[in-house]
């Protein structure tokens, strides 16, 4: 079964973060940008410290009457980070991302971040390998 390292040598290990300061905003237009559903919060020494999803957005802001003009990322970030080390299977993330109902999972080792691994690359991995 394909590790999650493998995954992320074929797709490349590029993430996209923004501060915990930074307001929703910046995150929503970043994420409309790079075309992704989730960004990682890094604090300044490149530490993961939350994430930030689409569903965040969602959940936290229009729903609740804010505005994503002057409500800051840390107001609404995901701070409990489901995260995988290099070393997981395809099935291990499923599995992990179907517990804990989430989309996204930084990949660690060591405290540093190698990347984002999504439910859509794990989909296809999956499917790559029983094409293969």
């Amino acid at each position: 079964m394909k590790t999650v390292e493998q995954i992320l040598r074929a797709k490349g290990s590029a993430f996209w973060s923004v501060t915990p300061d930074a307001m929703v905003y910046e995150a929503l237009r970043l994420m409309a940008e790079k075309d992704v559903g989730a960004l990682l919060v890094l604090d300044t020494q490149a530490q993961l410290v939350g994430i930030i999803s689409e569903r965040d957005y969602a959940r936290k802001v229009i729903l609740k009457g804010k505005s994503s003009l002057d409500t800051p990322v840390r107001e609404i970030m995901t701070q409990a980070v489901v995260s995988v080390r290099p070393d997981r299977t395809v099935e291990d993330c499923m599995a992990l991302m179907t517990a804990r109902r989430v989309r996204h999972l930084p990949v660690l080792a060591g405290g540093q971040v190698l990347g984002v691994v999504s439910i859509g690359d794990l989909v296809k991995a999956s499917l790559d390998e029983k094409d293969f």
